[in-house]
């Protein structure tokens, strides 16, 4: 689905990533995980096309971001990130259908609003959409824009990519689940998705393959059992931890401070 090599980027002469190899299969969640300064969003943004990142290619689809047209690729692609804009003057229904600018002109078709209305419904939003998205609060405003992600992907294309960089943010435990509950049905459809999270015990439990970051670099890039060991977790986060069972999956259940 996506393949880059040797993927090096630094900022004012100071490098924040070094010698990144990234393959990502149909049907993959891989999260990227690390401390502070890992240089996790950075590469996402590299991954997805925002960043100059020197002459090696990022192949989406054995093609470079280059030989896809725009339209086609905004069928294929989807990026949500985690600074968005906080004063949109719109209802939150006009800013979900932002997402569906790709498939029309001027007016919406009936196909459009069913793509919104489902998106609304599973990121939590619906009974929110004739709200003005300026009145929300900020765990709401980013479900309203993981809303728009989802509705811009939901067509006929098969194994469809997105991107997303800390989707987590302002939400409460509940939803933090369902998010990621939709994200994974989303890849048991053939589709992938590349996240960037913070709490390792949730990456641990829906990713199939992790990649920990620490100073630009890659410690780790494997299935979350393999990643996630007590001598790895604490030599990169500096902090002591504790690795057992999760009981609802068998994956690893890190206890920090033990």
């Amino acid at each position: 689905m996506l393949q880059a090599a040797n993927i090096s980027y630094a900022h004012r002469k100071f490098s924040i990533l070094e010698g990144i190899d990234v393959s990502v299969n149909p049907g993959e969640l891989l999260v990227i995980v690390g401390p502070n300064g890992a240089g996790k969003s950075t590469l996402l943004s590299v991954l997805a096309n925002e960043l100059a990142k020197g002459a090696d290619p990022v192949l989406f689809k054995k093609k470079t971001f280059k030989q896809w047209d725009d339209k086609e690729l905004a069928h294929n692609k989807a990026k949500f990130s985690q600074s968005n804009t906080s004063d949109i003057p719109l209802s939150v229904s006009d800013v979900v259908m932002m997402g569906r600018y790709p498939y029309f002109n001027a007016t919406p078709s009936k196909t459009d609003n069913e793509a919104v209305q489902t998106a609304m419904e599973e990121t939590d939003v619906a009974a929110l959409q004739g709200r003005d998205y300026n009145s929300l609060s900020g765990g709401e405003k980013q479900r309203v824009h993981l809303a728009r992600v989802l509705c811009q992907l939901d067509n006929e294309v098969s194994e469809k990519l997105v991107f997303l960089d800390e989707p987590l943010n302002n939400l409460d435990v509940l939803h933090q689940h369902r998010i990621l509950d939709t994200i994974k049905n989303f890849t048991k459809r053939g589709n992938t998705a590349i996240m960037v999270l913070h709490d390792l015990n949730l990456a641990a439990q829906f990713a199939d393959r992790v990649m920990l970051l620490k100073k630009g670099k890659i410690v780790a890039h494997d299935v979350p059992g393999n990643v996630f060991t007590r001598e790895i977790i604490s030599r990169v986060y500096n902090f002591p931890c504790t690795i057992c069972p999760n009981p609802v999956n068998q994956n690893p259940l890190i206890i920090f401070g033990i």
